[in-house]
């Protein structure tokens, strides 16, 4: 049970947060939930409630839906291609259609068809206690004038356009529409509505497209009936002016220059061939023996015979000029047979190369030639060039006329035949029905969504109070934060009487009032958890009593009202009780609490005795039950420096005398962030005891205290959190929570 306290350093050092594996954090987060599990549940309920209400309040409405496809397949008879020209269906072509069941122009159709306007659904309030005050108050700024037919239709439109839904079906050329009612029957009306002015839609565009169309073809074609005859006598009359003559559709003349210009063309290309082979063997002549690829390429038997020669000898020669010197007559006559038959050689070369230059010259010939017969028929056909210009002018307008005629007449009878039969790609696949369930509100999903933005709300609530509570509830943070051991936590007394004769009454007679007196609560209530607590406090005492001598203890707080000298009181009149000699000495001088609640008729006390104007045992007064001796604070309220008389020698002395004659002294010291009178006493206290009420006092100002006072932390003995909630506790840390004190202690009867 001994703990020795963690050095001052490490409740002046910074909390640094340390990253935690996966396990640590959401273990975290169940302990968040575990410790604000009420607030969670009450945020839940309330959404779940809310949520309940809402679907009890709310009206039902019902979701018919028609389905429609976009058939890009027509019927055999009018596959023939539109006068305005079908476009083809693709994803563009969709969406667009789809935009066009959202226009205004069906939803009007289906309003005027429907008569919507008289419907109190879609001209009305709306349903609702909100939808009713909007019309209350529409109606009173309106100055009591009727509402206008297009008022009415626009806001039928509105109403309209916000109950209905259309969309694609992915990829497909299939489109939804959907209409939301309050009316099953109607929703499915309307939605068959939809579908039906769309398809009447469609086709009235494409007749009035049509009909327009053929009235303009009409006149067209007339006159282009007019212009083709036209420009076909033109074309016959200007051959005849010209004496042209056809010969399967061209002029003799330019067949004539066609194959004249062939020839030159072959001629030149013949040319070109012949002098690459002079220049090739021109080329070779410069090598003194052609290589093996030249003599391949030329095909002369003669030359790859004479070179097949002429390398043997040549690999003879080397050798023998190695073996016998170059001066060798071997060597001589070999080099003699290889000058022989390169000159044999160049001797073929030079026949191939004059065979090439004949060739060449005959090519060139050839092509002067066909050039002079060239200039002869360009010359002649110059003559009638003007007249082929004009011709083929006249030729192209005949035929444009023509065929713009033939396309306008096509299209003219195409129109007549669509303005008969119109025809629409669109087809209902899905006819809307009467829907049997409701399609809002959804109980499930907004049960469910209830259900989970309640406690993500709650869970928000949670995390947002942990971060927002800085103050003690577990021993956990005590010791991680001031690097003090958490003695006790001691739970919350309530309904507990603290009077000014309390004590005095104890001493003489016992109490008529029923609640319990929490000065004496350890007496009255010995198996308490309370109690319990208080014991472990007086173990610790005496456990830190084995290290050093622990006999001086001072309790003390931050701020005041946190308990002190409750606990200064009960711990010393347990220690009393179980048989020690224990004074309670009211060390409080600037606000004596303790002494008017125990002993309120004292007229002398502490600072009597340290002024040495009475003495010790006169100012004593003694518990006739638990023999606890009390020595209250006497007459303070003129006093200013209380910080001086606590560090007086006189005070020192003092608790020196009360070592020698008591087991155990307590002093309730005041508190120390108003006063420094706590600070002056480390020279004589041996073990300081500090109160931290539970729940409620801040950490900072706590660890700012005790950081600016080191001497107390060097002989803090521990921290004990008072009046802590017990059912919140037990979120906190389990095993602290009542059931384990309620389980053991049943057996006596007690419950607390």
């Amino acid at each position: 049970m001994l703990q020795v306290n963690k050095p001052a350093s490490e409740i002046n050092r910074q909390i640094v947060e340390v990253e935690s594996s996966p396990s640590q954090t959401l273990n975290h987060y169940f302990e968040i939930v575990r410790r604000q599990f009420p607030t969670i549940l009450a945020i839940l309920s309330a959404c779940i409630i809310l949520a309940v209400l809402y679907l009890f309040t709310a009206s039902p409405q019902f979701t018919s839906t028609a389905s429609m496809v976009i058939d890009t397949r027509k019927v055999q008879l009018f596959q023939q291609q539109s006068v305005l020209g079908d476009i083809a269906v693709d994803s563009a072509t969709v969406e667009t259609q789809v935009e066009i069941l959202k226009s205004e122009n069906i939803s009007l159709a289906v309003i005027r068809d429907l008569h919507l306007i008289d419907d109190p659904e879609f001209t009305g309030s709306g349903g609702g206690l909100l939808g009713a005050v909007f019309e209350f108050a529409s109606t009173i700024f309106s100055y009591g004038q009727p509402t206008s037919e297009f008022e009415l239709t626009r806001k039928a439109l509105e109403r309209f356009e916000k109950n209905r839904t259309v969309k694609r079906l992915s990829q497909t050329y299939v489109m939804e529409i959907g209409f939301t009612s309050k009316d099953p029957a109607k929703a499915a009306q309307i939605a068959n509505a939809i579908a039906d002015a769309y398809i009447v839609d469609q086709l009235e565009a494409k007749y009035q497209a049509t009909r327009r169309a053929s009235v303009w073809l009409q006149d067209r074609i007339k006159e282009l009936r007019t212009q083709a005859s036209a420009a076909q006598k033109a074309v016959v009359d200007f051959k005849t002016a010209n004496n042209i003559v056809d010969t399967g559709g061209r002029l003799m003349n330019e067949q004539q220059l066609a194959e004249v210009n062939s020839q030159l063309i072959m001629a030149h290309a013949a040319t070109a061939e012949a002098k690459a082979r002079l220049d090739r063997i021109n080329d070779i002549l410069k090598q003194d023996i052609p290589d093996a690829n030249v003599a391949d390429a030329l095909k002369n038997d003669t030359i790859v015979k004479l070179r097949g020669q002429y390398v043997d000898m040549a690999s003879k020669e080397s050798i023998w000029a190695m073996k016998y010197g170059s001066d060798h007559l071997a060597a001589v006559n070999l080099r003699r047979q290889m000058a022989e038959i390169k000159k044999n050689i160049i001797d073929e070369l030079k026949r191939i190369q004059e065979s090439y230059k004949s060739d060449y010259d005959i090519a060139v010939t050839r092509e002067e030639s066909i050039k002079s017969s060239l200039a002869n028929v360009v010359s002649e056909s110059q003559l009638t060039n003007q007249a082929q210009v004009q011709l083929r002018e006249l030729e192209s307008n005949a035929q444009s006329y023509q065929a713009m005629y033939d396309n306008f007449l096509q299209r003219y009878m195409e129109s007549v035949q669509q303005q008969s039969f119109p025809i629409t790609e669109a087809r209902v696949i899905s006819a809307a029905t009467t829907p049997l369930k409701k399609s809002y509100p959804k109980s499930a999903i907004i049960l469910g969504a209830a259900l989970f933005g309640g406690f993500l709300v709650g869970f928000g609530v949670a995390l947002a109070r942990e971060f927002m509570d800085k103050v003690f509830r577990t021993t956990g943070q005590v010791e991680e934060v001031l690097g003090a051991n958490c003695i006790a936590i001691l739970p919350s007394l309530s309904g507990g009487a603290v009077g000014p004769s309390t004590f005095r009454n104890k001493m003489t007679r016992k109490s008529d009032n029923p609640a319990p007196d929490l000065l004496r609560y350890v007496v009255e209530n010995p198996l308490s958890r309370f109690a319990e607590a208080v014991r472990s406090l007086k173990v610790a005492v005496d456990l830190n009593s084995i290290v050093r001598e622990n006999r001086v203890l001072a309790v003390t707080s931050t701020l005041p009202n946190e308990g002190k000298s409750t606990l200064s009181t009960n711990l010393a009149q347990l220690m009393a009780h179980s048989g020690a000699r224990v004074i309670l000495v009211d060390s409080d001088l600037r606000n004596p609490s303790l002494s008017r609640a125990l002993v309120p008729d004292a007229k002398i006390g502490l600072v009597d005795v340290v002024a040495q104007k009475v003495q010790l045992e006169k100012a004593l007064f003694v518990d006739p039950e638990t023999k606890l001796s009390i020595l209250p604070a006497g007459t303070t309220s003129r006093l200013m420096h209380t910080n001086e008389i606590l560090a007086s020698k006189a005070m020192h002395a003092l608790v020196t005398e009360l070592r020698s004659k008591f087991d155990y002294v307590v002093l309730d010291m005041p508190p120390m962030a108003p006063v420094v009178d706590v600070r002056v006493t480390s020279p004589f206290v041996d073990s300081y005891v500090f109160v931290v009420e539970w729940g409620k006092t801040n950490i900072d100002v706590v660890r700012h205290n005790l950081r600016g006072s080191p001497e107390i932390q060097d002989k803090l003995l521990g921290v004990v959190l008072n009046k802590a909630d017990t059912k919140a506790l037990a979120r906190y840390e389990s095993y602290h929570g009542r059931y384990y004190y309620q389980k053991y202690y049943a057996r006596y009867g007690y419950v607390e």
